[in-house]
């Protein structure tokens, strides 16, 4: 009975804002002052109110939300362990060097190198190697397409 009381005391007091600043020409302000003032009396016809008012003091209901945020707890928890486990699954399989990972069109540096083997040497082109040959396989991809 005290929520209706002062839901109403809010829209009246809401309307008579609304009132005074239509007065002042300013009807846009006026009628959104309106609308919001009257929500309050809307829930309390619509018997929102007095269901808040009765789940608010229920200890049914507070256990109900207890259960809840348990739930929502144990989800969290759930979630944070699968994302440890993913994340060292995924370590454990970048530092075996697997392919298992990567894209099967991947390319061969894309693949990466075992453990077990040390980095790779740059190849530094031989002086014996003639600019003609460097072209060579340039001129038989062209060839190959009728070019």
């Amino acid at each position: 009975m005290l929520a209706e009381t002062v839901c109403s005391a809010v829209s009246a007091a809401g309307l008579g804002i609304a009132a005074v600043t239509a007065y002042r020409k300013r009807f846009l302000a006026a009628l959104r002052i309106a609308a919001y003032s009257l929500i309050p009396v809307g829930l309390v016809m619509t018997g929102a109110v007095g269901w808040l008012a009765s789940t608010a003091f229920s200890p049914l209901a507070w256990a109900g939300f207890g259960v809840l945020g348990a739930a929502w707890a144990l989800f969290a928890l759930v979630r944070a362990v699968e994302r440890r486990r993913g994340s060292r699954a995924a370590g454990a399989t970048a530092a075996d060097g697997s392919a298992a990972t990567v894209s099967p069109s991947a390319s061969a540096p894309a693949l990466g190198r075992k453990a077990g083997q040390g980095p790779r040497p740059a190849s530094a082109p031989s002086a014996s190697q003639s600019s003609s040959d460097d072209f060579s396989d340039i001129e038989a991809i062209l060839k190959k397409r009728g070019i």
